[in-house]
């Protein structure tokens, strides 16, 4: 887990990006940045984020240290780096990629799909996601990420149920995502993400006669 002392430092990078904020890089540093981040995505998979030192992506990624440490400062900050692209990746899946997530199906599978990836999103990113919400609590909701994923659920939902609060909707519908929730769920009650997804589905039937 990302000790207090490096939520602190990570407090002053921007936690999650609003899509296509990305910068302009050569080919040969974006290369290397993605060598960098899948390397550490590994350690993180196999160790947890307390397993990852700049030396072990290094060495896994085959990028040398000293430019792993340029172009990252510290493992707290690589950490960040790792939360902030598979942030991205999955803004551009459910935004632009193909359906049921993106653009081309109705609005209930897409509704559906969206959650469904979200469910297995929190739980593979789930210590790095409570590292952030420890860090800086406050910009739970303010953030580009969750300012996205409201605007899609949102949009989804008023198709879906027309002359409704679709803005609020869309907030009670994310606030079971909350990391800390999802943490307890998956670990001290030992949930499946199939059987979290189902319970999602649920929710979704509930006041709909004709999908008990």
């Amino acid at each position: 887990m990302i000790s207090a002392k490096d939520s602190r430092a990570a407090a002053d990078v921007p936690l999650l990006p609003t899509v296509g904020r990305a910068v302009p890089e050569r080919a040969d540093a974006a290369r290397n940045r993605r060598k960098i981040l899948d390397a550490a995505a590994r350690i993180v998979a196999e160790a947890g984020p307390g397993g990852v030192t700049m030396n072990q992506v290094a060495h896994a990624s085959g990028i040398g240290v000293g430019t792993v440490y340029r172009r990252f400062g510290d493992v707290s900050q690589l950490l960040w780096a790792l939360l902030d692209d598979r942030e991205v990746q999955f803004q551009e899946a459910y935004m632009g990629g193909p359906p049921p997530l993106g653009p081309g199906a109705p609005a209930d599978e897409r509704l559906r799909a969206f959650l469904d990836a979200l469910v297995d999103r929190v739980i593979e990113q789930r210590e790095l996601l409570l590292a952030a919400q420890a860090a800086a609590p406050s910009a739970t909701y303010t953030s580009g990420a969750y300012l996205a994923m409201h605007t899609h659920v949102a949009m989804l939902l008023g198709r879906l149920r027309p002359g409704t609060d679709s803005a609020l909707l869309a907030h009670m519908l994310l606030a079971p995502f909350t990391p800390s929730l999802m943490n307890h769920l998956t670990t001290e009650r030992q949930l499946t993400a199939d059987q979290l997804k189902s319970g999602v589905d649920a929710l979704l039937n509930l006041g709909n006669p004709e999908n008990p």
